[in-house]
């Protein structure tokens, strides 16, 4: 099974999507949003640990000035599919968390450092505020 195949697999099974061509298209969509948010060295970073043609798709986006928030970035993801902004968060995480997993928790840690507040969830994660 190629790399790419099984990232696929990865968000068809966390995202409960039926078909792997409904996983697929999630996770093109997710990619390509993802791309414009992230510059420097954690884009490269993920970029490498991504399977080729998911590296293709990421790579080939222009980073924004500045990422955008998380519920922009949500907003974005439902227009390009189509959906409630439920079923965007839904589509984000399950692509998100698919990364997360393949990127490792330091390169994730990184990305998450690189992002708006907000994303940690997206990701996986807990979203907990530094104490004051």
């Amino acid at each position: 099974m190629t790399r790419h195949r099984r990232l696929v697999q990865q968000v068809r099974t966390d995202g409960r999507y039926r078909t792997d061509e409904e996983a697929d298209r999630v996770l093109t969509a997710v990619l390509t949003h993802l791309g414009a948010q992230l510059t420097g060295e954690e884009r490269c970073d993920l970029a490498a640990a991504l399977p080729e043609r998911a590296r293709a798709v990421f790579a080939a986006q222009i980073p924004l000035p500045a990422p955008v928030s998380a519920p922009a970035f949500v907003e974005a993801l439902a227009r390009t599919l189509g959906t409630t902004l439920t079923a965007a968060r839904w589509d984000a995480s399950s692509v998100l968390t698919a990364l997360a997993t393949l990127a490792g928790q330091d390169l994730t840690d990184r990305l998450l450092t690189s992002l708006p507040r907000g994303y940690a969830l997206l990701f996986g994660r807990a979203d907990l505020a530094a104490a004051a």
